[in-house]
């Protein structure tokens, strides 16, 4: 019996896309997933969480998402709309399936599993990022008596009812989660160590991402100085609140950088109203607190890192030339590698919005691997 034409590690949104337009392009494919759910990381995002990205601007290849969703759906009703996404086009990933280890095996990739061996000549590495929560380092924090978790293991306000809170970090999540505590009524401080940008959702009456799309084309720093008016007087003076405006603008930030602003959706008139407080980077960890750069020693009961993620896929796939960063993320996404019939999706940030990126990677590696199979059998390519 012939084996797949391509094998797909994950079952979230960025696998469930390229399974969808592999399909399209007539090839056929696997889905590998070590969760025994589609869109498994969705289902343990914290309960407020809401996409930053437009309904619209939102839906994978092939299936919009539901025109009774709100403007920004929810985390549930992503994982519905995930969960229909795969009844629709048929996609059975082989769940509980955990892939150890990747590696080239003549002209075709290896993927190991405690189930077996799978083998295919197109290997598209769709796994996200949560799974590599980054947790940094300070003085005394074995010492601290308090908790500290990650974000990604923060689910919502009621474990922390009458207790003092520091959130670390200033992204998306960081800025959300204080405000969840802070709607809690919880007594919640924001640890910012340096300078920052903030984004309103909508501007002048249309989503931030309809305004990235549009200028997509244009140099990041040119769109920023032409952006820079509009939002300062969408977002206000954030020199007031204790904050520091980076000197890139959001756009080179994302680009550049791989940093995403704060996406502002009430975090910011919390700060102003004192319900969430500002502090500085941390220096160190006290058994009953921590000390923020300039000495200002405070009490916390528990503190929750949003410090973002960080993968190293050479663990996955090692002894791999020219195909991963000195950090282990790989240098392009959506297209080919250095690696024959190597893709990855959705690994890199996007300014235009994740999931539309992911669906624009999907089709693109799906064209491309129905060229490379169609040589590969032709004996063109090795």
């Amino acid at each position: 019996m012939q084996g797949p034409d391509a094998i797909i590690v994950g079952a979230g949104p960025a696998g469930l896309a390229c399974a969808m337009t592999m399909r399209k392009a007539g090839l056929a494919a696997v889905v590998l997933e070590k969760a025994d759910t589609v869109g498994s990381a969705w289902r343990r995002h914290y309960d407020r969480l809401h996409l930053h990205s437009d309904r619209r601007h939102s839906g994978l290849p092939g299936m919009a998402m539901p025109e009774s969703y709100p403007a920004y759906p929810s985390r549930a009703q992503m994982v519905d709309y995930l969960e229909a996404y795969a009844a629709r086009f048929d996609i059975r990933p082989a769940f509980n399936t955990t892939v150890s280890n990747i590696r080239r095996d003549g002209a075709h990739w290896r993927a190991e599993t405690a189930q077996g061996r799978v083998s295919a000549p197109v290997m598209v590495v769709a796994t996200g990022i949560a799974d590599a929560p980054y947790r940094p380092a300070w003085p005394g924090m074995d010492n601290y008596r308090g908790s500290i978790i990650h974000s990604s293991f923060y689910r919502n306000a009621s474990p922390y009812a009458g207790k003092r809170m520091l959130v670390v970090g200033f992204g998306n999540s960081g800025g959300e989660i204080a405000l969840d505590l802070a709607h809690a009524g919880i007594d919640v401080a924001l640890a910012v160590r340096g300078p920052v940008q903030v984004l309103p959702r909508n501007l002048l009456g249309f989503p931030i991402l309809s305004w990235a799309i549009l200028y997509r084309r244009l140099p990041a720093r040119l769109v920023d100085i032409i952006n820079a008016p509009l939002l300062r007087l969408a977002t206000g003076s954030i020199e007031k609140l204790g904050l520091q405006r980076a000197a890139k603008g959001p756009l080179q930030m994302v680009r550049e950088d791989g940093r995403v602003p704060l996406i502002d959706v009430g975090t910011l008139a919390r700060i102003r109203d004192g319900s969430i407080g500002i502090r500085g980077g941390i220096d160190r960890f006290t058994p009953d607190g921590v000390v923020f750069a300039g000495a200002r020693e405070e009490r916390f009961d528990a503190v929750i890192l949003a410090t973002g993620f960080r993968p190293d896929l050479r663990r996955l796939i090692p002894d791999m030339d020219g195909v991963f960063d000195a950090h282990g993320m790989p240098r392009v996404t959506g297209q080919a590698t250095a690696a024959p019939g190597l893709y990855f999706c959705g690994h890199i940030t996007s300014a235009t919005g994740q999931l539309r990126e992911i669906g624009i990677e999907a089709q693109r590696i799906a064209e491309d691997a129905k060229r490379y199979v169609a040589k590969l059998r032709q004996g063109g390519v090795g």
